[in-house]
C-alpha cells in the first residue's frame, strides 16, 4: 500500500485507463477515471487528480484537457501515429495549449496489452518506464512507475518528450513489421562488461 494522499484522475475510460488505473488502485491509490458518456464526467476526474492521466486519442488531446484545473501534473500517455508510422507531437500541443500545466510524457511505449498483466518482469528485469517533462513533475510522477512494477527513467526535460514520441513510432512500426523492438537495441552488458565506449 502506498503511503501518500496523492490522488490520481484519469480522462478516458479505454484500454490504457483501465490498465494503468487497475494497477494504480491494487497499489493503494485513489484513482477516479472519466469520460463523455458514462457514471463519471470528465470534469469530475480532472478535479479529483493530483496527478492527472491522460488517456485519450491524441486528436482529442487539447479538448479534454479544458477539464483539468491549473497547476495540475498531466501525464500524457498519447501517440500519434499516422498512415506509414509517421510521427505526430501531441506532447508540445499540450503544452502550448495548456502552459499551466505540468506535463510529463510516459507509459507511451507499450501496448495497453502490458499494463493489464500480473506482472512487468521480463527476461529477469523490470520494464523501464521513460519520463520526459519538468523536473519536478517527473519526481511526483516516479512513485507511480514504482507503483506497477516498473523502473522509472528519467529521459530529460520537455524537449526531450519528441524523442520519446518518435521512439513510439518506430517501435510500433517495428512491431506491425513482425520485428521484436527489443531485438535492435544492444543491451548495455554482455558477459560482465559493459558495450558503451568509455567516456560515454
Amino acid at each position: 500500500m502506498v503511503n501518500t494522499v496523492m490522488r490520481i484522475g484519469i480522462l478516458g475510460t479505454g484500454d490504457m485507463a483501465a490498465g494503468l488505473g487497475s494497477g494504480w488502485r491494487a497499489a493503494g491509490y485513489e484513482v477516479l477515471a472519466g469520460g463523455r458518456s458514462g457514471p463519471v464526467a470528465l470534469d469530475a476526474a480532472g478535479r479529483f487528480g493530483d496527478v492527472v492521466l491522460l488517456a485519450v486519442p491524441a486528436a482529442a488531446a487539447v479538448e479534454v484537457l479544458a477539464h483539468v484545473p491549473p497547476a495540475r501534473i498531466v501525464i500524457d500517455c498519447t501517440n500519434d501515429v499516422t498512415p506509414g508510422f509517421g510521427v505526430g507531437h501531441p506532447y508540445a500541443e499540450i503544452v502550448a495549449a495548456r502552459p499551466d500545466l505540468a506535463v510529463v510524457k510516459g507509459f507511451n511505449l507499450c501496448h495497453e496489452s502490458v499494463w493489464r498483466l500480473p506482472s512487468r518482469v521480463f527476461g529477469g528485469r523490470a520494464l523501464a518506464v521513460p519520463l520526459c517533462g519538468p523536473p519536478d513533475a517527473v519526481e511526483a510522477v516516479r512513485p507511480l512507475v514504482t507503483a506497477l512494477g516498473c523502473t522509472p527513467v528519467d529521459a530529460g526535460g520537455p524537449e526531450r518528450a519528441a524523442l520519446l514520441e518518435a521512439t513510439a513510432a518506430f517501435a510500433i512500426g517495428l512491431w506491425f513489421a513482425g520485428v521484436d523492438a527489443q531485438a535492435v537495441l544492444q543491451p548495455l552488458h554482455v558477459d560482465g562488461a559493459t558495450t558503451v565506449p568509455a567516456g560515454r
